[in-house]
């Protein structure tokens, strides 16, 4: 059994951090199995992060998703004895599939919606609830998929909080905000302002920013010119410790959904692209989370009221608190490594 394996995923302001951070989950477990994590980017947000990790970087200078992507990214795993190469991204094509099935080396590809039109795959991995067998019936005969909330890839510090139990207060004050690695739209904003028309409320709020993130100083001046108990974090490592503190979140429709729902915590979902409407649906059908939909310019006063119906609306967040658990129970990394070492 090769003991390396090639992450190729990238992180950015437009394409926001997601696709690295599961790709770390995974990462992480093989490297407690004593075996070699290599990250191939076209450019990451996320280096330093990787770095502290203990995962060697490997950039590439070409068009991610290419034909040459392809190539070079598949003799950096030759070169390295790989004997798999996990792929993440909506970037690439079919042809960059069978460009790394001609180098001899397995691939493991990581989906969320069957977009690609036609998998030549060892392994088709997608994790959402919505995910099922139609969206590959045109995939190779030895491809295995790999389907649903049993495989969300979660990392370590999220492991550690399997046995916590959470406590459901009467009244919800601490609020989490989390839109994902970049936001470049800035939504956080509007979110910001929207809890901020809260005030009478005395909530406590802790907004997250990625490192994708550029509007960090208009950010910090909303929070300065209102008196609200609101604090900044980014660049945060300690992501299930915020959750775990939380009362309630609210989220874009990207990979945080599943962490939330792993650590039990009652959320408001904001479509922030288009791949995120089917998440937020199923989960607001589930009773996990309440899908606001796509954010508008009114987007502020609506979450007001949602917010303020359901920080007093204790039965519904334990509800919801209960599905989420219930939903993703953490064992993903454990049996995708099994699907590799397989």
């Amino acid at each position: 059994m090769n003991e390396t394996v090639i992450f190729r995923a990238d992180a950015s302001p437009e394409m926001g951090t997601g696709h690295v951070m599961r790709c770390l989950a995974l990462a992480q477990a093989w490297q407690e199995k004593g075996r070699k994590a290599i990250f191939v980017t076209a450019g990451s947000a996320l280096e330093e992060r990787l770095t502290l990790e203990g995962i060697r970087i490997s950039p590439i200078l070409v068009r991610p998703g290419s034909t040459d992507d392809a190539i070079q990214t598949s003799n950096i795993g030759v070169a390295a004895g790989a004997g798999w190469l996990v792929v993440d991204g909506y970037h690439f094509s079919v042809d960059y599939q069978q460009s790394v099935k001609q180098s001899g080396l397995n691939l493991l590809f990581i989906d969320d919606n069957g977009e690609a039109g036609r998998y030549y795959a060892d392994i088709i991995l997608n994790q959402n609830l919505h995910a099922h067998e139609g969206l590959y019936q045109k995939r190779e005969f030895y491809t295995r998929l790999l389907l649903g909330t049993q495989y969300v890839l979660l990392r370590r510090e999220f492991l550690n909080w399997r046995k916590w139990e959470r406590k459901i207060p009467d009244v919800a004050r601490n609020v989490l905000v989390t839109l994902g690695g970049s936001d470049p739209d800035n939504v956080t904003l509007e979110l910001i302002r929207g809890l901020h028309q809260l005030k009478r409320l005395n909530l406590k709020t802790k907004v997250v920013v990625g490192p994708a993130n550029i509007y960090l100083e208009a950010l910090l001046q909303e929070i300065r010119d209102c008196s609200c108990q609101t604090e900044l974090l980014t660049n945060v490592n300690n992501m299930a410790e915020l959750m775990a503190w939380a009362d309630l979140a609210i989220s874009g429709g990207g990979s945080t959904c599943w962490e939330l729902a792993f650590m039990g915590l009652p959320n408001c979902i904001v479509v922030l692209a288009e791949n995120q409407s089917q998440v937020a649906e199923v989960l607001h059908k589930r009773g996990t989370a309440i899908n606001l939909g796509w954010c508008r310019s009114n987007a502020a006063s609506e979450l007001r009221e949602v917010v303020e119906d359901l920080i007093h609306d204790r039965e519904r967040r334990s509800q919801m608190s209960f599905e989420g658990r219930l939903m993703v129970t953490g064992t993903g990394v454990q049996l995708v490594t099994e699907a590799i070492l397989n």
